[in-house]
């Protein structure tokens, strides 16, 4: 195992070089994409449809091209070879726009758990919501100007939302629902 001891005290490099915090934000936010990359590798490696496996494989692809801008300080950005952009978001609308063609969303809260491949998919919406959030943070202070990362991490929840809901359904499953009545006391 390579180890250079350089992040023994607290510090952790960008792209490029640049040194900074491991409890800065940016860090924290691209740290946590890469909790959702692994989450994703977990439902990947449980769903037994391919075609979900391959919408994943390809969601953990583009997570490594957001964690990369996150991870970038704004001066070296034009040395990325990809970045977020609205083609990105569009590709997640439309896969989500084929996915509800075929299984019916529904409007009652859905109660997570049905299967370990929908699970872990769901785990993973969670993770990107977090990220999401953390990314918003960061864009309050300034570290990017990038809005399509923002929006992408709105889609790619609501992509991973349905997914998993695809995912029950090839499994012959339906998640439970939270149905209002259960709600009033």
């Amino acid at each position: 195992m390579k180890f250079n001891k350089r992040g023994d005290l607290g510090t952790t490099s960008l792209l490029f070089g640049e040194r900074t915090s491991k409890f800065d934000l940016r860090v924290e936010t691209y740290g946590t994409i890469d909790e959702a990359v692994s989450t994703l590798g977990l439902a990947r490696a449980t769903s037994p449809n391919e075609k979900v496996k391959e919408k994943l494989l390809y969601i953990q692809k583009e997570l490594f091209v957001l964690g990369a801008e996150l991870a970038t300080p704004k001066d070296h950005r034009s040395k990325l070879k990809d970045t977020i952009d609205s083609a990105k978001v569009e590709l997640l609308e439309k896969a989500i726009e084929e996915l509800e063609k075929e299984v019916d969303i529904g409007s009652s809260f859905i109660i997570p758990g049905n299967t370990v491949s929908s699970a872990a998919i769901d785990m993973g919406r969670t993770v990107i919501r977090r990220t999401e959030r953390l990314a918003g943070r960061l864009r309050q202070e300034g570290t990017f100007e990038n809005v399509e990362i923002l929006r992408y991490l709105n889609r790619l929840a609501d992509f991973l939302f349905t997914l998993a809901r695809y995912e029950e359904f090839l499994l012959k499953e339906t998640a439970p629902r939270l149905q209002s009545e259960s709600l009033k006391s």
